[in-house]
């Protein structure tokens, strides 16, 4: 029997070592920041078997900083490229590994407070347990953002 709610599905579960390889996989356009980060090929770098250790520091450097961030804070976002990196979340946000889920957390969402209106322009691409986890984010650092905690 599943613990997820009633009417929605639990996405696959993705192994912590393979966190890496999925965020390759899902967003191709953190290649070139994977290659600078650890001076090897993407390719290379996600299959190796110690590179979820670091994975603050790949979320931060390889996907939040580079693609993520600069998308939302774009007048023009690619909304394919967005909904693949929400999709990436979705997956994580809620993983039974604290190392995954906290480093989902601190590297992706609460660096949406980092500057006004981040929370705003990701929410429309949002799923479900990741706006979950964003309301308590936000409930726990007591922000209130008409249309999303404030009515």
């Amino acid at each position: 029997m599943s613990d997820a709610p009633a009417g929605e599905s639990r996405p696959e579960e993705t192994a912590t070592a393979e966190v890496p390889a999925l965020l390759l996989r899902m967003i191709p356009e953190s290649a070139d920041s994977i290659a600078e980060l650890y001076d090897r090929p993407a390719e290379t770098v996600v299959r190796a078997e110690d590179t979820w250790k670091r994975l603050y520091r790949l979320l931060a450097e390889c996907f939040s900083t580079p693609v993520l961030m600069p998308e939302l804070e774009s007048g023009t976002p690619d909304t394919e490229l967005l909904g693949r990196c929400w999709d990436f979340v979705e997956r994580l946000v809620a993983h039974p590994s604290e190392l995954v889920s906290g480093a989902i957390s601190f590297e992706v969402l609460e660096q949406l407070l980092n500057a006004e209106g981040l929370v705003e322009a990701a929410w429309p691409h949002m799923r479900d347990r990741t706006r979950r986890a964003t309301l308590r984010m936000l409930d726990g650092y007591d922000v209130r953002l008409a249309g999303i905690n404030r009515r």
